[in-house]
């Protein structure tokens, strides 16, 4: 008998992709998968114990969309889904939860599976809560296939080694500073001096007007193809994961760190000075522990895995056997 899943997700892209990476491994002979977008008022902002087991801060267009028949299993993929989960719940007790993401206290006995990253492992502990090496993630060898075969001939014309340098920026509290953009951009042309070949550019939102100057006064000294944060071209993310022949990426994002680990090829990573969270750092410790990724500015080389970091599969598997 097919199970009914529904998908909670928001605006919080790296949520969404945690949350759409597990339901591309879930058998859809087995599954009928329905993905609930949500959107919030001002009071989604509110504490979790306060929002409870309700639809408070949940719009009235998409409360519309939360009604029975009510799925066998919901997954929740942030802290703002959580209370929702928790509604549907209440409304059909039968429907199992699974939480992507620590929830804090409330309701944590109402969910069937917590996964969230092992660098949060601080926080507490439950039979419910397994810990994971980095988040869920959307890149599959699929989805990587389909863009080299799309992007292979735009950069055709970069010399080899290409190197995609994928840039985040400021994080809560932590802004993204000229002295950190800086060593950045000297830590990809050292590697360059030594390796040449071209360079896949990419910044964000939070990476800011005169970081991203300062990077790129540097980094245009070499072949570059630049997608930078307001661009209207069409997005080629995936493209420079799939094209590229080694990856640099900055520490600030969980998702971004976990999507390379995906493409199977050496990944250095940037983490800067008195910028990363020690949840940043840990979660970046354990990828280095792991094999999955080495620091860009250490002269230490380490033998790396090159294999894929799949928690979305590994999470997959668990949701089957439910």
């Amino acid at each position: 008998m097919t199970k009914s899943i529904w998908v909670l997700v928001d605006n919080r892209i790296g949520s969404k992709h945690q949350a759409e990476g597990i339901a591309n491994y879930l058998d859809t002979k087995e599954f009928e998968i329905t993905q609930i977008p949500l959107e919030y008022t001002k009071l989604a902002g509110l504490p979790n114990f306060i929002r409870g087991k309700s639809l408070l801060g949940v719009s009235t267009t998409s409360r519309k969309k939360i009604s029975a028949p009510y799925p066998d299993i919901v997954l929740s993929s942030s802290r703002r889904t959580a209370p929702v989960a928790r509604y549907i719940k209440k409304c059909n007790p039968n429907t199992q939860l699974i939480q992507l993401g620590h929830i804090g206290r409330t309701g944590l006995k109402e969910f069937t599976y917590i996964f969230t990253p092992e660098h949060d492992k601080n926080k507490m502990h439950a039979p419910n809560i397994h810990y994971t090496i980095g988040c869920a993630h959307f890149v599959t060898k699929e989805k990587l296939a389909e863009a080299k075969e799309k992007w292979t001939a735009k950069f055709s014309q970069y010399p080899h080694p290409i190197t995609s340098v994928i840039i985040g920026g400021s994080i809560k509290g932590k802004p993204f500073t000229i002295e950190n953009a800086t060593a950045l951009a000297e830590g990809v042309c050292k590697l360059k001096e030594k390796e040449g070949g071209s360079l896949l550019i990419t910044t964000s939102r939070r990476t800011g007007t005169k970081a991203e100057e300062a990077i790129m006064k540097y980094l245009n000294r070499y072949p570059n193809y630049a997608y930078l944060w307001g661009s209207k071209d069409e997005n080629p993310y995936l493209g420079f994961l799939a094209c590229a022949d080694d990856l640099i990426v900055t520490g600030d994002s969980v998702s971004m760190c976990s999507e390379a680990t995906a493409t199977e090829k050496k990944l250095r990573i940037f983490t800067g000075k008195n910028w990363l969270t020690p949840k940043h750092l840990r979660f970046v410790e354990s990828l280095y522990n792991s094999g999955y990724a080495q620091d860009l500015l250490s002269e230490q080389e380490i033998k790396q895995t090159n294999k894929p970091l799949n928690t979305a599969l590994d999470i997959a598997k668990v949701i089957e056997k439910m």
